[in-house]
This record gives structure tokens, sequence and C-alpha cells, in this order.
């Protein structure tokens, strides 16, 4: 695919992304800066469907965390950072129709998660990517995703916010998980998943793709539920499926 470079960095918060054939508002490179804030000081939150995502498979695939059915119909890619803003809006809009609809064995989700904000340790994007990887091994990753993003604080991810979000994930916490984030367990295959989102093309997040085409980007309706719904209608996925 033909990627277009902003100068490595978002312009006037629009990044423009080649396989989108036009403008979308995203983060791009060079926005995650922050200063870290105590742990404490942030509030952490869970998705209102929490419950709901409790019983989602969860499989990591190479360079992706794949959530839902294994026989699901269709397959949708998610691209994210999880300190990008404009992710944490589609989580909760947009991520929120999609993972209702994985719930109902109606798609399943292939995560792709980024980690280009935290270029020169700004953001704790790695830390959180790193966290998110040991959710998986602990059949927690849809939970502890929702929630990290429900979370995401206004400067970097520390180990100590990663565990406080993780104590609102029933059954997350323990030695092995806690250690793997502390110690960065997964930070090889952080670079992995970083690798697979930069190969899709994509130079902003958020970003989802079914069969390599970008869906709710152009009209923005990725911010939007319902709007978002109707969007993946369009391409097969939902109630017209």
């Amino acid at each position: 695919m033909a990627r277009v470079v902003v100068a490595g960095r978002l312009v006037a918060a629009v990044a423009s992304v080649a396989l989108l054939g036009g403008a979308v508002v995203g983060c791009g490179s060079g926005t995650g800066e922050g200063k870290a804030v105590a742990a404490s000081e942030v509030p952490v939150r869970t998705s209102p469907i929490a419950g709901q995502l409790a019983g989602l498979p969860t499989a990591v695939d190479g360079a992706k965390i794949v959530v839902g059915k294994a026989d699901a119909p269709r397959t949708a890619q998610v691209l994210v950072d999880p300190k990008c803003g404009y992710c944490a809006r589609f989580e909760e809009a947009g991520g929120e129709s999609l993972l209702k609809l994985a719930v109902a064995g109606q798609v399943k989700i292939e995560y792709l998660l980024a980690s280009f904000l935290d270029r020169g340790g700004a953001s704790g994007s790695v830390k959180a990517v790193n966290a998110l990887r040991a959710s998986a091994d602990c059949g927690k990753f849809a939970e502890f995703h929702a929630a990290v993003f429900a979370s995401q604080p206004k400067g970097k991810f520390t180990d100590e916010l990663l565990l406080r979000i993780a104590d609102r994930v029933p059954g997350l916490r323990g030695a092995e998980f806690d250690t793997a984030v502390k110690e960065q367990k997964y930070k090889g295959w952080v670079a992995e998943a970083e690798k697979g989102f930069e190969a899709t093309g994509a130079q902003a997040t958020p970003l989802v793709l079914v069969e390599g085409e970008p869906v709710g980007s152009k009209d923005g309706s990725l911010f939007d539920a319902g709007a978002f719904t109707r969007a993946l209608e369009g391409v097969g996925i939902g109630a017209t499926a």
C-alpha cells in the first residue's frame, strides 16, 4: 500500500492516511508526549459492558490479539495506540459497538496494538501494550483493554497505574501478571506488534479495517456508537449480515 508521511507529526490534529484515501482525525507520530502524574490521581474506570466482555474468548496470534468466537463469520482489524486520545474516544463509542457484536458471535476482532506514541519513552504506550499482552495470558484482555482506554491518563502510563487499572478486572491481578507488568516481559512482542501495525501502511490511529478496507474513518462514525454500528452493517457485520 502507498503511504503518506506528514513530516513524522500530526498537522492541525488531522493525520493523512493513504489507505483511507483522505483525511481523518487521529493520533500520529509525535503526539504522545506527557508528563508523569501520580497513579493515585488518575481516575480508574471500567467499561459499562465489562460483564459481557468477561466471557469473550481471547487468543494470541503472532503479533495480533484476537477476541471473539473462532467461528465468527466476519473479521475486523482494530489498530489503536493506548495513549492516543482519539483511540479512547473510539473505544468508548465504535469500539464498544464492535465488541457487542463480538459478544453476539457476529465478528472476530484482531487487535494490532501500536506503541509509536512512546518513541523516546514519552507516553508509556510500550508499558501499556506489554500489560495488555500479559492480560491475554489470563483470558482477561477484552476487559482490561476496555479499562485501559477508559482510564487513559493525561500523562504517562506507569506500572503503578496499570496495576491499579488491573485491580478493576476481577481475577487479573496475581504474581504472574504483576511481574510481567513490572519487568516488561513482553517488550519484544510489543515491538513485533508495532511492526504489524506499520505493515498495514497506517500513519495514524484509530483505524478499523474489514478485508483491508477502512470503516468509519472518512465519515467520523468511529466516534459515534450508532453511526458506527450502521457502518459495520454496510460491510455485512451485524444486523444485515
